[in-house]
């Protein structure tokens, strides 16, 4: 039961970090402002056919709460460990905030809703990598805080 909640409570404070950067900040500061519900409506009706009313926010907050923390959790660090093990979780959440860039701009963006690779490497697509960044760091914080097993100083090998 620990484990969900504190994937919940990553989830949300990584979302509204990232929403908050990306919809107010950097708009505010003369960046491109942020449209992650558009891009999940996009892809609903590219996977769909439809976008009915209010799911393309569900899907963005629903992403936030539970998908990218999991993939956190579940896959990347548990991959950083075996790999590099020495690598500290902060670099981990660059990295994989700049996957779910990826994910994001090419995989969903791109592939399913039939847009162009990255949105074209606009302002935007710089905004996106930076706020993917901002909520992995937000979220991998909050899961190496409550979860001490993840993190990589208790997992190293013991003597006997």
């Amino acid at each position: 039961m620990k484990t969900l909640w504190t994937l919940l409570i990553a989830g949300a404070l990584g979302t509204v970090a990232f929403d908050f950067f990306g919809q107010a900040l950097a708009p505010a500061l003369g960046y491109a402002k942020l449209a992650p519900v558009g891009l999940a409506g996009g892809t609903l009706k590219a996977v769909f056919g439809v976008n009915p009313t209010g799911f393309a926010y569900g899907l963005h907050i629903l992403t936030g709460l539970l998908a990218y923390p999991i993939g956190y959790m579940f896959i990347a660090r548990p991959i950083q460990r075996k790999v590099l093990p020495i690598l500290p979780w902060f670099a981990t959440a660059v990295v994989y905030g700049i996957g779910l860039w990826v994910f994001a701009l090419y995989g969903m963006a791109h592939l399913v809703a039939g847009m162009k690779p990255f949105l074209g490497f606009t302002g935007i697509t710089w905004v996106a990598l930076w706020v993917h960044i901002v909520f992995a760091v937000v979220a991998a914080f909050v899961i190496e805080r409550e979860m001490p097993q993840t993190r990589t100083a208790q997992l190293r090998p013991q003597t006997a």
